[in-house]
Protein backbone atom coordinates (compact mmCIF):
# COMPACT_ATOMS: atom_id res chain seq x y z
CA UNK A 1 0.00 0.00 0.00
CA UNK A 2 1.33 3.48 -0.43
CA UNK A 3 -0.47 6.33 0.98
CA UNK A 4 -0.29 9.14 -1.31
CA UNK A 5 3.49 9.86 -3.76
CA UNK A 6 6.53 8.61 -2.65
CA UNK A 7 8.35 11.70 -3.85
CA UNK A 8 10.86 14.03 -2.04
CA UNK A 9 13.01 15.93 -1.11
CA UNK A 10 12.21 14.34 2.29
CA UNK A 11 13.55 15.47 5.47
CA UNK A 12 13.15 11.98 7.16
CA UNK A 13 12.99 8.18 6.08
CA UNK A 14 11.25 6.19 9.20
CA UNK A 15 12.23 2.32 8.59
CA UNK A 16 9.32 0.55 10.00
CA UNK A 17 5.50 1.06 10.18
CA UNK A 18 4.89 -0.84 13.73
CA UNK A 19 3.55 1.65 16.20
CA UNK A 20 6.43 3.33 16.72
CA UNK A 21 7.26 4.10 13.34
CA UNK A 22 3.80 5.50 12.88
CA UNK A 23 4.06 7.65 15.92
CA UNK A 24 6.91 9.15 15.05
CA UNK A 25 5.71 9.79 11.92
CA UNK A 26 2.61 11.67 12.81
CA UNK A 27 4.75 13.64 15.43
CA UNK A 28 7.28 14.36 12.49
CA UNK A 29 3.96 15.74 10.13
CA UNK A 30 2.80 17.49 12.73
CA UNK A 31 6.41 19.61 12.80
CA UNK A 32 5.96 20.35 9.51
CA UNK A 33 8.59 17.81 8.24
CA UNK A 34 8.25 15.33 5.03
CA UNK A 35 7.93 12.03 6.37
CA UNK A 36 8.78 8.75 4.19
CA UNK A 37 7.88 6.02 5.97
CA UNK A 38 9.41 2.24 4.68
CA UNK A 39 7.93 -0.81 5.30
CA UNK A 40 9.01 -4.25 4.57
CA UNK A 41 5.85 -6.40 5.41
CA UNK A 42 2.67 -5.69 2.68
CA UNK A 43 1.20 -4.19 6.22
CA UNK A 44 1.76 -1.99 8.72
CA UNK A 45 1.13 -2.57 12.22
CA UNK A 46 4.36 -4.85 12.85
CA UNK A 47 3.76 -7.39 15.56
CA UNK A 48 0.02 -5.53 16.03
CA UNK A 49 -0.80 -6.13 12.52
CA UNK A 50 -3.61 -7.81 11.90
CA UNK A 51 -5.07 -10.99 9.33
CA UNK A 52 -8.91 -11.54 8.38
CA UNK A 53 -11.13 -13.80 10.66
CA UNK A 54 -14.55 -14.71 8.80
CA UNK A 55 -14.92 -10.68 8.34
CA UNK A 56 -12.96 -9.20 11.13
CA UNK A 57 -9.41 -8.15 12.18
CA UNK A 58 -7.42 -9.95 14.64
CA UNK A 59 -3.90 -9.51 15.66
CA UNK A 60 -1.35 -11.80 14.35
CA UNK A 61 0.22 -11.84 17.68
CA UNK A 62 -1.92 -11.99 20.81
CA UNK A 63 -2.49 -8.31 21.81
CA UNK A 64 -4.09 -6.76 25.24
CA UNK A 65 -3.67 -4.04 27.15
CA UNK A 66 -3.37 -2.58 31.07
CA UNK A 67 -4.88 -0.12 32.91
CA UNK A 68 -1.45 1.52 33.51
CA UNK A 69 -1.47 2.05 29.28
CA UNK A 70 -2.26 5.40 28.96
CA UNK A 71 -0.48 6.89 26.01
CA UNK A 72 -2.42 3.98 23.69
CA UNK A 73 -5.87 4.97 25.42
CA UNK A 74 -5.03 8.40 24.62
CA UNK A 75 -4.20 7.82 20.59
CA UNK A 76 -7.72 5.19 20.72
CA UNK A 77 -9.60 8.87 21.89
CA UNK A 78 -7.90 11.08 19.70
CA UNK A 79 -8.36 9.04 16.53
CA UNK A 80 -12.22 8.45 17.56
CA UNK A 81 -12.15 5.00 18.99
CA UNK A 82 -12.97 5.64 22.60
CA UNK A 83 -15.80 4.02 22.43
CA UNK A 84 -14.82 0.79 21.07
CA UNK A 85 -11.81 0.42 24.31
CA UNK A 86 -13.55 -2.60 25.94
CA UNK A 87 -12.79 -4.10 29.80
CA UNK A 88 -12.65 -7.46 30.25
CA UNK A 89 -11.83 -9.85 33.57
CA UNK A 90 -8.45 -11.55 32.87
CA UNK A 91 -8.72 -15.23 33.66
CA UNK A 92 -5.38 -16.65 33.91
CA UNK A 93 -4.17 -19.99 34.67
CA UNK A 94 -0.70 -22.18 35.33
CA UNK A 95 -0.26 -25.77 33.90
CA UNK A 96 1.94 -27.74 35.72
CA UNK A 97 2.87 -31.89 36.59
CA UNK A 98 -0.11 -32.34 33.75
CA UNK A 99 -2.48 -30.02 35.78
CA UNK A 100 -4.67 -26.68 34.95
CA UNK A 101 -4.25 -24.58 38.50
CA UNK A 102 -6.35 -20.69 38.59
CA UNK A 103 -4.12 -18.21 39.52
CA UNK A 104 -6.21 -14.94 39.02
CA UNK A 105 -7.01 -13.72 42.45
CA UNK A 106 -5.20 -13.76 45.85
CA UNK A 107 -7.42 -16.56 46.56
CA UNK A 108 -6.21 -18.67 43.89
CA UNK A 109 -2.87 -18.50 45.29
CA UNK A 110 -3.65 -19.79 48.43
CA UNK A 111 -5.38 -22.92 46.70
CA UNK A 112 -1.96 -23.43 44.11
CA UNK A 113 -2.27 -27.13 44.92
CA UNK A 114 1.90 -27.31 43.20
CA UNK A 115 3.50 -25.54 46.33
CA UNK A 116 2.57 -26.16 50.39
CA UNK A 117 -0.02 -24.15 51.90
CA UNK A 118 3.87 -22.61 53.53
CA UNK A 119 5.08 -21.73 49.95
CA UNK A 120 1.73 -20.35 48.72
CA UNK A 121 1.82 -17.77 51.65
CA UNK A 122 5.29 -17.00 50.35
CA UNK A 123 4.12 -16.87 47.14
CA UNK A 124 1.76 -14.45 47.62
CA UNK A 125 4.20 -12.20 49.97
CA UNK A 126 6.54 -12.13 47.53
CA UNK A 127 4.15 -10.83 44.73
CA UNK A 128 2.96 -8.06 47.54
CA UNK A 129 6.70 -7.32 48.77
CA UNK A 130 7.67 -6.59 44.63
CA UNK A 131 4.50 -4.12 44.26
CA UNK A 132 6.59 -2.48 47.08
CA UNK A 133 10.10 -1.30 44.77
CA UNK A 134 9.53 2.02 43.71
CA UNK A 135 12.08 1.68 41.31
CA UNK A 136 13.93 -0.32 39.34
CA UNK A 137 16.94 0.62 39.58
CA UNK A 138 17.16 -0.60 43.20
CA UNK A 139 17.17 -4.08 41.42
CA UNK A 140 19.17 -3.49 38.67
CA UNK A 141 22.70 -5.14 39.60
CA UNK A 142 20.34 -8.41 40.21
CA UNK A 143 19.11 -11.14 37.94
CA UNK A 144 15.67 -12.69 38.12
CA UNK A 145 16.43 -15.80 39.58
CA UNK A 146 18.41 -13.62 42.73
CA UNK A 147 15.67 -11.69 43.34
CA UNK A 148 12.83 -13.93 43.43
CA UNK A 149 14.85 -16.54 45.64
CA UNK A 150 15.42 -13.68 48.12
CA UNK A 151 11.76 -12.89 48.06
CA UNK A 152 9.85 -15.96 48.42
CA UNK A 153 12.64 -18.87 48.63
CA UNK A 154 14.18 -21.44 46.56
CA UNK A 155 11.06 -23.66 45.82
CA UNK A 156 8.60 -21.09 44.88
CA UNK A 157 11.26 -19.97 42.44
CA UNK A 158 11.66 -23.94 41.63
CA UNK A 159 8.53 -24.46 40.73
CA UNK A 160 6.79 -21.12 39.70
CA UNK A 161 9.13 -18.94 38.31
CA UNK A 162 12.01 -21.05 37.00
CA UNK A 163 9.95 -22.54 34.34
CA UNK A 164 8.54 -19.52 33.03
CA UNK A 165 11.45 -17.75 32.90
CA UNK A 166 13.24 -20.64 30.81
CA UNK A 167 9.97 -21.11 28.32
CA UNK A 168 10.79 -17.45 27.70
CA UNK A 169 14.26 -17.20 27.48
CA UNK A 170 15.29 -20.38 27.15
CA UNK A 171 19.31 -20.65 27.68
CA UNK A 172 19.05 -16.82 28.67
CA UNK A 173 17.28 -17.40 31.59
CA UNK A 174 20.02 -17.16 34.22
CA UNK A 175 21.03 -13.94 32.82
CA UNK A 176 17.69 -12.29 32.57
CA UNK A 177 17.55 -8.80 34.82
CA UNK A 178 15.34 -8.51 37.90
CA UNK A 179 14.23 -5.39 36.37
CA UNK A 180 12.30 -7.66 33.26
CA UNK A 181 10.46 -9.12 36.34
CA UNK A 182 9.64 -6.64 38.33
CA UNK A 183 8.09 -5.01 35.26
CA UNK A 184 6.20 -7.65 34.80
CA UNK A 185 4.80 -7.75 38.49
CA UNK A 186 4.87 -4.19 38.58
CA UNK A 187 2.56 -3.37 35.18
CA UNK A 188 0.21 -6.28 36.78
CA UNK A 189 0.05 -5.24 39.80
CA UNK A 190 -0.93 -1.93 38.89
CA UNK A 191 -4.06 -3.62 36.35
CA UNK A 192 -6.11 -5.38 39.39
CA UNK A 193 -9.21 -4.23 40.67
CA UNK A 194 -10.09 -4.03 44.64
CA UNK A 195 -10.88 -7.74 45.03
CA UNK A 196 -7.47 -8.60 43.36
CA UNK A 197 -9.10 -10.08 39.75
CA UNK A 198 -7.07 -8.58 37.07
CA UNK A 199 -8.37 -6.05 34.62
CA UNK A 200 -7.65 -6.40 31.01
CA UNK A 201 -8.12 -3.92 28.06
CA UNK A 202 -9.23 -4.83 24.22
CA UNK A 203 -10.01 -2.85 21.36
CA UNK A 204 -13.58 -4.01 20.04
CA UNK A 205 -12.14 -5.01 16.49
CA UNK A 206 -8.80 -5.19 17.63
CA UNK A 207 -5.67 -2.96 16.65
CA UNK A 208 -6.71 -3.10 12.69
CA UNK A 209 -9.59 -0.57 13.78
CA UNK A 210 -7.04 1.68 15.17
CA UNK A 211 -4.98 1.10 12.23
CA UNK A 212 -7.42 2.05 10.20
CA UNK A 213 -8.32 5.25 11.69
CA UNK A 214 -4.31 6.01 11.91
CA UNK A 215 -3.44 5.78 8.26
CA UNK A 216 -6.35 8.04 7.55
CA UNK A 217 -5.05 10.51 9.84
CA UNK A 218 -1.37 10.13 8.92
CA UNK A 219 -2.18 10.66 4.97
CA UNK A 220 -4.20 14.10 6.04
CA UNK A 221 -0.95 15.27 7.61
CA UNK A 222 1.23 14.41 4.21
CA UNK A 223 3.07 11.19 5.92
CA UNK A 224 3.95 8.57 2.84
CA UNK A 225 3.99 5.52 3.67
CA UNK A 226 5.19 2.72 1.57
CA UNK A 227 4.53 -1.18 2.43
CA UNK A 228 6.35 -4.11 0.54
CA UNK A 229 9.60 -1.83 0.80
CA UNK A 230 12.55 -3.39 2.11
CA UNK A 231 15.71 -1.64 3.21
CA UNK A 232 18.60 -3.00 2.65
CA UNK A 233 20.98 -0.09 3.85
CA UNK A 234 21.64 3.26 5.21
CA UNK A 235 23.95 5.39 3.22
CA UNK A 236 25.92 8.33 5.81
CA UNK A 237 28.83 9.85 4.40
CA UNK A 238 31.64 11.73 6.89
CA UNK A 239 29.53 14.25 8.20
CA UNK A 240 26.35 11.93 8.58
CA UNK A 241 23.23 10.08 7.13
CA UNK A 242 22.81 11.01 3.39
CA UNK A 243 19.59 8.48 2.67
CA UNK A 244 18.65 4.36 2.26
CA UNK A 245 18.91 2.04 -0.19
CA UNK A 246 15.65 0.65 -0.91
CA UNK A 247 15.21 -2.09 -3.36
CA UNK A 248 17.76 -0.91 -6.51
CA UNK A 249 16.20 2.76 -5.82
CA UNK A 250 18.53 5.05 -3.57
CA UNK A 251 16.16 7.77 -1.72
CA UNK A 252 18.10 10.52 -0.38
CA UNK A 253 17.54 12.09 3.12
CA UNK A 254 19.52 13.36 6.08
CA UNK A 255 18.05 11.65 8.43
CA UNK A 256 16.33 7.97 9.18
CA UNK A 257 14.78 6.29 12.13
CA UNK A 258 15.28 2.95 12.44
CA UNK A 259 12.50 0.98 14.25
CA UNK A 260 13.68 -2.37 13.43
CA UNK A 261 15.78 -4.36 16.43
CA UNK A 262 19.13 -3.27 17.23
CA UNK A 263 21.04 -6.67 15.19
CA UNK A 264 18.89 -5.80 11.94
CA UNK A 265 20.01 -1.87 12.63
CA UNK A 266 23.17 -2.78 12.79
CA UNK A 267 22.98 -4.77 9.64
CA UNK A 268 21.86 -1.89 7.69
CA UNK A 269 24.94 0.11 8.64
CA UNK A 270 27.31 -2.08 7.29
CA UNK A 271 28.57 -0.43 4.42
CA UNK A 272 27.89 2.85 5.79
CA UNK A 273 31.02 5.48 5.70
CA UNK A 274 30.87 7.79 8.59
CA UNK A 275 33.49 7.16 11.57
CA UNK A 276 31.08 6.48 14.65
CA UNK A 277 29.61 3.27 12.65
CA UNK A 278 31.63 0.70 13.69
CA UNK A 279 31.18 1.66 17.34
CA UNK A 280 27.29 1.96 17.22
CA UNK A 281 27.02 -1.71 15.21
CA UNK A 282 29.26 -2.99 18.08
CA UNK A 283 27.09 -1.98 20.74
CA UNK A 284 23.94 -3.13 18.84
CA UNK A 285 25.10 -6.39 17.95
CA UNK A 286 25.72 -7.14 21.40
CA UNK A 287 21.65 -7.40 22.54
CA UNK A 288 20.97 -10.44 22.20
CA UNK A 289 17.32 -10.93 20.63
CA UNK A 290 14.73 -14.35 20.38
CA UNK A 291 12.32 -14.65 17.86
CA UNK A 292 8.41 -16.11 18.64
CA UNK A 293 6.16 -17.98 16.92
CA UNK A 294 2.57 -18.06 17.05
CA UNK A 295 0.51 -20.55 16.05
CA UNK A 296 -3.28 -19.16 16.13
CA UNK A 297 -6.27 -21.97 15.82
CA UNK A 298 -9.99 -20.88 14.64
CA UNK A 299 -11.47 -23.66 16.94
CA UNK A 300 -15.05 -24.50 16.89
CA UNK A 301 -15.36 -25.25 20.61
CA UNK A 302 -13.17 -23.54 23.42
CA UNK A 303 -10.06 -25.37 24.98
CA UNK A 304 -10.89 -24.18 28.55
CA UNK A 305 -12.50 -20.78 30.08
CA UNK A 306 -8.73 -19.73 30.65
CA UNK A 307 -7.83 -16.43 28.85
CA UNK A 308 -3.92 -16.78 29.42
CA UNK A 309 -2.09 -20.26 30.58
CA UNK A 310 0.97 -20.17 31.59
CA UNK A 311 2.94 -23.40 30.87
CA UNK A 312 5.94 -24.71 32.90
CA UNK A 313 6.58 -28.44 30.83
CA UNK A 314 9.42 -28.25 29.36
CA UNK A 315 8.02 -30.99 27.15
CA UNK A 316 5.18 -28.55 25.75
CA UNK A 317 6.31 -26.49 22.90
CA UNK A 318 4.72 -23.49 23.96
CA UNK A 319 5.04 -20.97 26.63
CA UNK A 320 1.56 -19.74 26.70
CA UNK A 321 -1.59 -20.93 25.68
CA UNK A 322 -3.21 -17.64 24.97
CA UNK A 323 -7.76 -18.52 24.04
CA UNK A 324 -8.03 -14.67 22.69
CA UNK A 325 -12.22 -15.73 22.59
CA UNK A 326 -12.13 -15.93 26.82
CA UNK A 327 -11.41 -12.09 26.47
CA UNK A 328 -13.15 -11.15 23.40
CA UNK A 329 -16.39 -13.09 22.43
CA UNK A 330 -16.50 -15.59 20.00
CA UNK A 331 -19.29 -14.16 18.60
CA UNK A 332 -17.11 -11.08 17.05
CA UNK A 333 -15.33 -13.78 14.92
CA UNK A 334 -18.08 -15.83 13.58
CA UNK A 335 -18.75 -18.36 16.51
CA UNK A 336 -14.87 -19.66 16.08
CA UNK A 337 -13.10 -19.87 18.71
CA UNK A 338 -9.54 -18.54 18.80
CA UNK A 339 -6.53 -19.50 20.58
CA UNK A 340 -2.57 -18.76 20.22
CA UNK A 341 0.16 -21.14 21.06
CA UNK A 342 3.22 -18.54 22.10
CA UNK A 343 6.57 -19.93 21.67
CA UNK A 344 9.50 -17.91 22.70
CA UNK A 345 12.94 -19.02 20.64
CA UNK A 346 16.04 -18.54 18.38
CA UNK A 347 15.59 -18.18 14.94
CA UNK A 348 17.46 -21.16 14.38
CA UNK A 349 15.41 -23.53 16.52
CA UNK A 350 13.87 -26.68 14.70
CA UNK A 351 10.22 -25.47 15.72
CA UNK A 352 10.96 -22.19 14.09
CA UNK A 353 12.04 -23.49 10.85
CA UNK A 354 9.33 -25.93 10.61
CA UNK A 355 6.67 -25.18 7.84
CA UNK A 356 3.32 -23.94 8.61
CA UNK A 357 1.84 -27.41 7.82
CA UNK A 358 4.66 -29.46 10.24
CA UNK A 359 4.25 -26.81 12.94
CA UNK A 360 0.55 -27.67 13.28
CA UNK A 361 0.88 -31.19 13.03
CA UNK A 362 3.61 -31.32 15.19
CA UNK A 363 1.71 -29.34 17.97
CA UNK A 364 -1.71 -31.49 18.08
CA UNK A 365 -0.61 -34.45 20.56
CA UNK A 366 1.11 -31.86 22.97
CA UNK A 367 -2.63 -30.18 22.69
CA UNK A 368 -3.98 -33.43 23.06
CA UNK A 369 -1.46 -34.19 26.14
CA UNK A 370 -2.88 -30.77 28.08
CA UNK A 371 -6.70 -30.72 26.52
CA UNK A 372 -7.62 -34.35 26.33
CA UNK A 373 -11.00 -33.93 25.01
CA UNK A 374 -9.34 -32.13 22.19
CA UNK A 375 -9.62 -33.36 18.61
CA UNK A 376 -7.89 -32.44 15.24
CA UNK A 377 -11.54 -31.96 13.55
CA UNK A 378 -11.79 -29.08 16.05
CA UNK A 379 -9.88 -26.89 14.14
CA UNK A 380 -11.73 -25.25 11.42
CA UNK A 381 -8.24 -23.36 10.14
CA UNK A 382 -4.64 -22.52 11.41
CA UNK A 383 -2.20 -19.78 10.84
CA UNK A 384 1.31 -19.60 11.48
CA UNK A 385 2.99 -16.42 12.57
CA UNK A 386 6.67 -15.49 13.08
CA UNK A 387 8.83 -12.53 14.15
CA UNK A 388 12.34 -13.16 13.66
CA UNK A 389 12.99 -10.04 16.15
CA UNK A 390 10.21 -9.97 19.04
CA UNK A 391 11.88 -10.05 22.45
CA UNK A 392 14.91 -8.17 23.61
CA UNK A 393 16.89 -10.23 26.50
CA UNK A 394 16.92 -7.84 29.22
CA UNK A 395 20.13 -8.93 31.24
CA UNK A 396 21.60 -6.93 34.62
CA UNK A 397 22.73 -3.52 34.13
CA UNK A 398 20.87 -3.48 30.80
CA UNK A 399 20.71 0.44 31.35
CA UNK A 400 24.22 0.58 30.21
CA UNK A 401 23.93 -1.56 27.01
CA UNK A 402 20.42 -0.10 25.43
CA UNK A 403 21.02 2.70 23.06
CA UNK A 404 20.37 5.92 22.99
CA UNK A 405 17.54 7.43 20.24
CA UNK A 406 21.05 9.59 19.49
CA UNK A 407 24.17 8.38 19.03
CA UNK A 408 27.32 9.56 17.52
CA UNK A 409 26.24 8.98 13.80
CA UNK A 410 24.71 12.82 12.64
CA UNK A 411 20.93 12.11 11.39
CA UNK A 412 20.61 8.79 12.40
CA UNK A 413 18.02 7.54 15.15
CA UNK A 414 17.31 4.53 16.42
CA UNK A 415 13.70 3.46 18.75
CA UNK A 416 13.09 0.11 19.63
CA UNK A 417 11.39 -2.36 21.65
CA UNK A 418 15.04 -2.79 23.25
CA UNK A 419 15.11 0.76 24.19
CA UNK A 420 11.57 0.91 26.21
CA UNK A 421 13.48 -0.02 29.21
CA UNK A 422 12.58 -0.86 31.69
CA UNK A 423 8.86 -1.12 30.55
CA UNK A 424 8.98 -4.21 28.61
CA UNK A 425 7.37 -4.48 24.81
CA UNK A 426 4.09 -3.51 24.12
CA UNK A 427 1.90 -0.96 21.76
CA UNK A 428 2.14 1.39 24.40
CA UNK A 429 5.28 1.71 24.89
CA UNK A 430 6.11 0.85 21.32
CA UNK A 431 3.77 4.37 20.73
CA UNK A 432 5.24 6.26 23.31
CA UNK A 433 9.06 5.58 22.17
CA UNK A 434 7.76 6.71 18.44
CA UNK A 435 6.47 9.82 20.09
CA UNK A 436 9.53 10.86 21.75
CA UNK A 437 11.79 9.98 18.92
CA UNK A 438 9.74 11.90 16.39
CA UNK A 439 9.92 15.32 18.90
CA UNK A 440 13.08 14.85 19.36
CA UNK A 441 13.85 14.99 15.65
CA UNK A 442 11.88 17.67 15.07
CA UNK A 443 13.48 19.78 18.26
CA UNK A 444 16.91 19.01 16.66
CA UNK A 445 15.56 20.15 12.61
CA UNK A 446 14.21 23.28 15.02
CA UNK A 447 17.90 24.31 16.59
CA UNK A 448 19.48 23.63 13.28
CA UNK A 449 17.38 26.06 12.11
CA UNK A 450 17.83 28.50 14.25
CA UNK A 451 21.35 28.33 14.06
CA UNK A 452 20.98 28.65 10.54
CA UNK A 453 19.01 31.64 10.77
CA UNK A 454 21.65 33.71 12.50
CA UNK A 455 24.77 32.62 10.16
CA UNK A 456 22.88 32.59 7.07
CA UNK A 457 22.14 35.46 4.67
CA UNK A 458 18.36 35.96 3.84
CA UNK A 459 18.60 33.66 0.67
CA UNK A 460 20.14 31.09 1.64
CA UNK A 461 18.14 30.52 5.18
CA UNK A 462 17.24 26.17 5.19
CA UNK A 463 13.20 25.59 5.39
CA UNK A 464 12.09 26.11 8.83
CA UNK A 465 9.99 23.41 10.69
CA UNK A 466 6.36 24.29 9.42
CA UNK A 467 7.43 25.58 5.62
CA UNK A 468 6.14 24.73 2.36
CA UNK A 469 8.35 22.09 1.39
CA UNK A 470 6.99 21.23 -1.62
Amino acid sequence: MSAGDARGPWDVIVVGAGFTGLAAAQELARAGLRCLVLESDDRVGGLAGTFTVGDRQLERFYHHWFASDTDIFRLCADLGRAHLVRRHHGRTGFYYAGGIHRLSSPLDVLRFAPLPPADRLRLGRSVLRAGRVRHWRELEALTAEEWLVSLGGQRVYDRVWRPLLEGKFGPYAPEVGATWMWTKLHLRGGSRSRSGREILYYLHGGCGALLDAWLIRLAALGVRIRTGSPVSEVLTGPDGVTGVRCGGEVIEAPRALLTCAPGPAAALLAGSGHSGVPALRRRLGAIPYLANLCLVLENDRPLSDTYWLNVTDPRFPYVGVIEHTNLDAPEHYGGRHLVYLSAYLPAQAPLYRMSDAEVFRHSLPHLRRMFPAFRADWVRAHHVWRADHAQPVITRHYSRAVPGVENAVPGLYLASMAQVFPEDRGTNYALRGGQYAGRLIADRVRTAARRTDRTATPHDVAPRIGADHD
